[in-house]
């Protein structure tokens, strides 16, 4: 029942923010509201709950392609910027900024979770500079803020949208258009 009450509330949240209302989760699913009661506190409870899966299961599957001996580098480099947690919904600039507001440890959790992510992925393209894995014509900075500004476009799920893309889709083709220059050149 708390997988359902998520998985609505986190659908509840693309169409509506964070000021979604605990009758129509209720409406939605067919369930009393006290029975989301029975399964959370209060609101705060769910988006809390929302918000640490979202940040457990991207750590997993981050974990997961950092220790895979059987990507490469590039390999890696994508599968790390397409790591796309269930309850996505809440990677929209509107959300953070509602989330900023009114339930700010929240917001705090996912920003560090975001910043830790960013200093991992800089640190392994760093390392793979190092070993010549990468072009080296390049300052790290400059990558890491191409790869953190394509990245912000994800949370612009309304774009996404408006052009029928999936918010992968579109990352996948911005990673795509972003690696394809940073791939050792053949010689």
């Amino acid at each position: 029942m708390k997988r359902r009450i998520l998985k609505s509330v986190a659908e509840e949240i693309q169409v509506t923010g964070l000021r979604f209302k605990l009758d129509d989760i209720a409406q939605n699913i067919g369930i009393s509201k006290k029975t989301i009661y029975a399964h959370f506190d209060s609101k705060a409870a769910i988006i809390d709950s929302i918000v640490t899966q979202v940040i457990t299961e991207t750590d997993e599957k981050t974990n997961a392609i950092f220790s895979d001996q059987h990507l490469s580098v590039v390999e890696k480099i994508k599968q790390l910027m397409l790591v796309m947690p269930e309850y996505y919904q809440i990677y929209d600039r509107p959300v953070l900024d509602e989330m900023k507001r009114y339930y700010p440890e929240e917001w705090q959790a996912v920003h560090d979770s975001l910043e830790e992510d960013w200093n991992d992925l800089e640190e392994f393209i760093n390392g793979a500079v190092i070993k010549g894995e990468l072009v080296t014509d390049y300052h790290i900075a400059i990558i890491m803020k191409i790869l953190r500004d394509a990245f912000q476009m994800t949370f612009d799920q309304r774009f996404f949208k408006q052009n029928n893309i999936t918010v992968e889709e579109g990352l996948t083709e911005v990673i795509d258009i972003f690696l394809f220059g940073i791939i050792p050149r053949k010689k």
